[in-house]
């Protein structure tokens, strides 16, 4: 493995009832707050209130910025830039799920800079500073909880570019079961594909000497495995929403990567699709994944016939290593469809049309993958793949 420097310091406060919390941890950091926030959900099931309650308890001005869209808009983000500015905010806090934490993150970054924010995810800029992020996280999917990464939609461009910063950690993060109860099912199948990909991009690595670390990757891949048609079936389930919502955080906060980087291809190009046709994230991940499984597999059989014997349990005596890398890769994506994942870009409507622009937008900024190099011509090969 190489040598690494592992430091998160995020504070995580997990369980029924934490939010009692949020008051005290909120108070470290100021009593000027931006409260970001999603369509609404907050508002049914309570917790707006409840987040209300608190901070009026501390005597705390609070502005909000509702609305965050479910691939999170760069205007949106001016618009909590500005109010930042303009109210003097102390503290971000978002209320939701990774696609409201991630344009928290731009706020927060972008109250402290004086040029375009849209610079960091363009990789023209690198954040010097941000204000401090809270979380209370509602959806089990992103890990963004506990990690510095975002990814933003430039709608006007058509762009979606991901960035990230250690300033933009979350100070804490407040993660109770209970606000994910009422998250329907598409949205609980596209979180839980999502963290299984995150996994994934971890596991596809080419460094040697990483035992305990594959280990780590391939028991969370299983335990969302078990648990999700547990939990399709009861999705008021405390024990099996606290399972995902636990394994979603552990995917993406540096626990399970240490010592090497991974992939990140298959995000790349879905990131690239999304722009385009505005699709969930964890649907199109779903459709794309197995297709870049499979063009990448030439040369790399042994590493995918240990993922499919250890996560999948497939077979493997007296059989290539590519036939049992082959059974793991269709077990993935049987997986995924069984849980109500699409199956290929059709069901989104998606046709041929576009291919090549969304080609080109995902290797913008040059080659991707760290598993295995991929340019446009192989980015084409996979989405026409997955058509």
């Amino acid at each position: 493995m190489e040598n690494f420097i592992f430091h998160n310091p995020t504070k995580l406060i997990f369980g029924q009832g934490q939010i009692k919390h949020l008051a005290q941890e909120v108070s470290r950091y100021g009593k000027r707050v931006l409260l970001v926030y999603g369509g609404g959900s907050i508002k049914r099931n309570g917790l707006y209130d409840e987040v209300l309650s608190q901070l009026q308890e501390m005597d705390a001005y609070v502005a909000e910025l509702g609305g965050v869209e479910p691939n999170p808009r760069l205007t949106t983000a001016y618009q909590g830039i500005d109010i930042c500015k303009k109210e003097q905010i102390e503290l971000v806090l978002a209320v939701g799920g990774g696609s409201v934490i991630d344009c928290a993150k731009l706020i927060a970054a972008g109250a402290k800079y004086e040029g375009d924010a849209w610079d960091f995810c363009n990789r023209k800029a690198v954040p010097q500073a941000a204000l401090p992020l809270g979380t209370v996280l509602t959806i089990a999917a992103t890990g963004s909880e506990m990690n510095g990464n975002s990814v933003i939609t430039n709608w006007e461009t058509n762009e979606k570019n991901g960035w990230g910063s250690p300033l933009v950690l979350p100070k804490f993060s407040i993660l109770d079961p209970v606000y994910t109860m009422t998250l329907p099912k598409d949205q609980t199948v596209y979180g839980m594909i999502d963290m299984m990909a995150h996994v994934l991009e971890h596991y596809f690595h080419q460094e040697p000497n990483t035992p305990l670390q594959d280990g780590y990757c391939e028991a969370l891949l299983r335990t969302v495995m078990e648990t999700a048609p547990k939990l399709l079936e009861d999705l008021h389930s405390y024990e099996h929403r606290s399972t995902i919502l636990y394994c979603g955080t552990m995917a993406l906060n540096g626990t399970l990567n240490m010592g090497f980087s991974g992939d990140w291809a298959s995000h790349g190009i879905e990131h690239a699709v999304s722009a385009v046709y505005d699709i969930p994230h964890g649907g199109g991940l779903a459709i794309l994944f197995p297709n870049w499984m499979m063009h990448v597999l030439d040369g790399n059989e042994a590493r995918f016939k240990k993922f499919a014997v250890n996560v999948f349990g497939i077979a493997s005596d007296g059989r290539s290593d590519r036939d049992v890398a082959e059974d793991g890769i269709a077990a993935l994506r049987s997986f995924w469809n069984s849980i109500g994942a699409p199956r290929c870009l059709a069901d989104y409507g998606i046709d041929d049309t576009k291919l090549d622009v969304m080609a080109e937008k995902a290797v913008s900024f040059g080659p991707i993958g760290g598993f295995q190099k991929l340019d446009y011509e192989d980015v084409l090969s996979i989405y026409r793949a997955s058509l």
